[in-house]
């Protein structure tokens, strides 16, 4: 992986989602297939999508849509618009993301796509213990 380290300011800058719903703190790696992010804020008690003061493991999806997001704005040198359009094989391996003590390691792998839309796999896990996994397909409105 190409070691790229940007924040929240190139985050806040080449992602749609704005403010406290920019799930990611950092891209810490990524290559012309894949990308590496880290995020802090799944313990916040503000967490924009807590139900009931909980972060059930199902948000683990939009932590992946947006690495996928983020790789998608690197690999195309900017901000591009798409759509989530499916998401599939999603295993939650926790029922709960605010329970968990360290960080969230959020890998996105592009595994194919054209101008239409793109399909990517993705995995969220913690100190290397597997939380949720699935895919997403994103789509590019014409």
């Amino acid at each position: 992986m190409i070691q790229a380290p940007l924040g929240r300011a190139w985050l806040l800058a080449n992602l749609p989602h704005q403010g406290a719903m920019n799930l990611l703190d950092a891209i810490v790696a990524w290559n012309p297939s894949s990308v590496r992010a880290v995020a802090r804020n799944h313990r916040a008690p503000e967490h924009p999508l807590r139900s009931g003061g909980k972060l059930p493991a199902v948000c683990g999806i939009e932590y992946g849509a947006q690495a996928a997001a983020a790789h998608g704005a690197l690999a195309a040198r900017g901000p591009a618009a798409g759509l989530l359009a499916s998401v599939r094989s999603v295993v939650m391996h926790v029922r709960r993301l605010d329970d968990v003590a360290g960080d969230l390691d959020v890998f996105a792998e592009r595994l194919g796509g054209n101008d239409d839309g793109v399909l990517y796999r993705f995995e969220l896990t913690s100190a290397r213990r597997p939380l949720v996994e699935g895919r997403v397909a994103v789509a590019f409105p014409r």
